[in-house]
This record gives structure tokens, sequence and C-alpha cells, in this order.
């Protein structure tokens, strides 16, 4: 979600990330060869810096003043639910949506090739944005490995290692407060990079980019699992102005910089020489998420805690509207993305 990503549960917050807003990164490559139609990077940039102090402060404190209340509501998971595309959100219920949150925890590691049988067993893992823990633990049972977990709020970091240690896992699993686009650990630590809705905060998109290969070992995966901006088509330079401004409003609620499409990723990790890249959209099979957190939040349990969880976490509540109407006109794609790091460096 840090929580970067995320990615405390609050009623009415989701489980995705925030980062401030007045900055905007550019990445400018909406250009098409005219035979592949596959989108080449041009060049990437970043008009004035944001303030990443500032940011900072920000993701850590959005998360700090709503992990609580989403915790109290949604559980440990702070990311969406995967759903059948034709789900009816209304007559789903809360653990119909706690199931969907695993789900998609299931479906992401299928989409990499990591549930085939031949596939190699993750044994090392970093959850880069890692909320409450949630994935973490899960991976590390599942997979038996060990996970490390970072996150900007202390608060997550500290309720993380918590629920690892009531739970048995403090020898698989453990947290800190650290920077997702400078981790603390050493070149190619890890055999799967999991970041499950954290890219949206990141203010510089190719040093995040940068920072999940330099930790992924030799023929390591990495899954970003991510909030977008829909493609622009080869016409297009830039979103509507309509797009940008619905955006914005977002960026402010949820502290996030500026938003990228899945090209803009795919861009990213080529230019990294990375392997084996898949990407989705998977909009239609969240949609249901947003619409039920909206109704948490509406409950006399929802408003309650939220009115005693701070003028922030309020904020992300008021912005739930947004990200529907988002979804809804095609504007705001939720996208997974898979990569594998060569085994050898490619001038080996």
């Amino acid at each position: 979600m840090t929580s970067l990503r995320i990615p405390v549960p609050s009623a009415s917050l989701p489980s995705p990330p925030p980062p401030p807003s007045l900055h905007r990164l550019r990445l400018r490559l909406s250009v098409f060869s005219s035979s592949s139609r596959t989108p080449l990077l041009l060049a990437m940039a970043s008009s004035s810096p944001p303030q990443l102090p500032e940011l900072r402060q920000g993701i850590a404190d959005f998360y700090d003043q709503s992990s609580g209340l989403w915790e109290q509501i949604w559980g440990d998971h702070m990311h969406h639910g995967f759903y059948d595309s034709d789900a009816d959100d209304v007559s789903l219920s809360l653990s119909n949506h706690r199931s969907a949150q695993i789900r998609m925890i299931e479906e992401s590691l299928r989409f990499a090739s990591l549930l085939d049988p031949e596939s190699k067993r993750p044994k090392q893992i970093v959850d880069v944005g890692c909320g409450i823990g949630g994935s973490s633990r899960y991976l590390a049972g599942k997979f038996g490995a060990q996970c490390r977990g970072i996150t900007l709020s202390p608060v997550q970091a500290q309720r993380a290692n918590a629920l690892a240690e009531s739970q048995g896992l403090s020898n698989q699993v453990s947290f800190q407060v650290a920077d997702a686009l400078q981790q603390p650990f050493p070149d190619g630590e890890f055999d799967l990079i999991w970041s499950m809705e954290s890219g949206e905060h990141m203010p510089d998109k190719p040093k995040f980019v940068k920072e999940l290969a330099r930790v992924a070992a030799p023929g390591a995966t990495i899954i970003i699992v991510t909030w977008c901006h829909r493609d622009l088509s080869p016409s297009e330079d830039s979103l509507n102005p309509w797009e940008n401004e619905l955006l914005q409003k977002i960026c402010d609620a949820y502290f996030l910089p500026s938003w990228c499409s899945a090209a803009d990723y795919v861009c990213l990790l080529r230019s990294l020489s990375l392997q084996d890249i898949k990407v989705a959209d998977w909009s239609p099979n969240v949609a249901p998420f947003w619409p039920a957190v909206l109704r948490s939040a509406l409950t006399w349990k929802g408003l309650t805690s939220l009115l005693f969880s701070g003028i922030k976490a309020i904020k992300g509540a008021l912005a739930v509207p947004l990200m529907i109407e988002g979804y809804k006109k095609g504007l705001i794609k939720f996208t997974i993305i898979t990569c594998r790091k060569p085994e050898q460096a490619p001038d080996a």
C-alpha cells in the first residue's frame, strides 16, 4: 500500500491504494506501429516531481486511519474480490465477498501459471504494499514459503506482525515500514514478487517496476494487480478532459499520483527485458466489489465507525461512487500483469 497497495477495513473504504495527487507522471507511450499495433515506448518523463515526503505521509496517514475499520467489516484482505462476471452484487453476503477476496489471490496465481502442477513453488516472497498482511499469510501457508511484507503505514505493519504471531506464522512472515521505491532488500532475493493493488500508489512507475525486477531472483515471477486507466487509441495523445477530471477527484480522495495504462506497464516491463508478459482486464470480475463497499459504509456500524476514523478515511468513503462511475464508463480498468525475470541476464 504500501499499504501502499495495497490493496484494513473500514466500512467505507476500499482496499486499494492512495498517494497524494499534486503531481503528474506522464508516461508517453501511446504510439502504435502500423503493422503490429504494438505500443512502443517513445519516452518516459515525469513532469514536476511530486513532493515525496508529503506523498508518503499522506499514504501512511490514510491507511493508519482506515485499516482498523476495514478489518472490522471486510477482514484482513485489503483488495478487490474476484467474482463471476454475471454475479449479482446485491444478493452476495459479506462471507461471499470475503471468499471472493481469497479467490482474487488464487486467480492471480493461476493467471501467472503458479498453480500448474509442473510449476516451481515459490519459497521466498515479497509482498509490496502488504496492508495488514492478508496476502502474505495466505501465500506463506499455501506454499510453505517465507514472506516479507512492506508498507508505508506503521499501524499496518504492527497489526500485520500481531496477526502473524497470533496465527503461529511469525517464523514465516514478517512486516516492516519501507518504501516500495527503495526496497530494503538485496538484489535477486525473491522468487515471487507480489504487488496486489499497490502500484496505483507509486509516483514513479518506472522506478517502481525497476525495484520489482531488482529484488526478483533469476526466473522469478512478478505479479502486479493494479488500477489503470483505459489504454489510449492510436489516434489519442491523452485522455478526455472529463476523464482526467474524474481521475483527479479520485486522486485527491485517495492520495494517488497520476494514473497510467496497462500498455504503459507493458512497455516498462519490456524495457527491462522481462519475459512472458501477460495482461488481462478483470474489470467485469470485480464489478460487485465497490457497490458492496458503499453499502457497508451506509450501515449503522459503518457510519458510526467512519465518524471516528478521521477526515482522510471519510474523504475516501465519499469517493467510492467516483470509483463506481469510473468502472461503469470504462475509464478505470482493474488490471493484472504478470511476467518473469530471465534466468540469465540478456547480455549474458
